[in-house]
């Protein structure tokens, strides 16, 4: 079984996204994983939020058109400060709204449950996160920016939990 994950990593300035597929091992033998692509969704701070929300809407439909994932992997919203959670979140909306439009099961995730996946431990530190998306993916460098890095760390966790990746595609 092939499939093909995007993962998003929200944000208002940024968004990151990661593609990869997944091949199951046969016999219950290792995953084989493909980098498809990954970088972010840039948008400017002058701009006014209507104008920035609408950039990451537009963006998003283009890269599920052109790379049409079987399901997407969303990270949480997880912060410690209250003003950046208000952006971010009117980010994630428009996110949410765009897989609805079209019809993609969405799989969220908490940061805890992205480190535990990846590195074993749920309080990891963000480069050792990286460093095991590049080791899974036999990357020669850890993804940049850190917002594609951490989206392919999204996809992967969201690989890795079996069973629930079953029931939604």
């Amino acid at each position: 079984m092939v499939v093909r994950i995007m993962g998003l990593d929200p944000g208002l300035a940024t968004l990151g996204f990661g593609i990869i597929e997944c091949q199951t091992g046969e016999a219950g033998g290792r995953s084989l994983f493909s980098v498809i692509d990954f970088g972010a969704i840039q948008t400017e701070a002058h701009q006014p939020l209507g104008d920035r929300l609408q950039t990451i809407y537009a963006d998003l439909h283009t890269l599920l058109e052109q790379w049409q994932p079987d399901l997407v992997g969303v990270e949480k919203l997880f912060f410690y400060r209250m003003g950046n959670t208000i952006a971010v979140a009117q980010a994630r909306g428009v996110l949410v709204l765009v897989l609805a439009q079209r019809h993609l099961p969405i799989f969220e995730l908490t940061p805890a449950q992205i480190k535990q996946a990846l590195t074993g431990y749920g309080n990891a530190k963000k480069y050792q996160v990286q460093e095991a998306v590049a080791r899974e993916l036999n990357l020669q460098a850890i993804p940049k920016p850190d917002d594609a890095a951490d989206a392919l760390a999204i996809a992967l966790a969201t690989w890795f939990d079996h069973d629930r990746v079953s029931d939604l595609i």
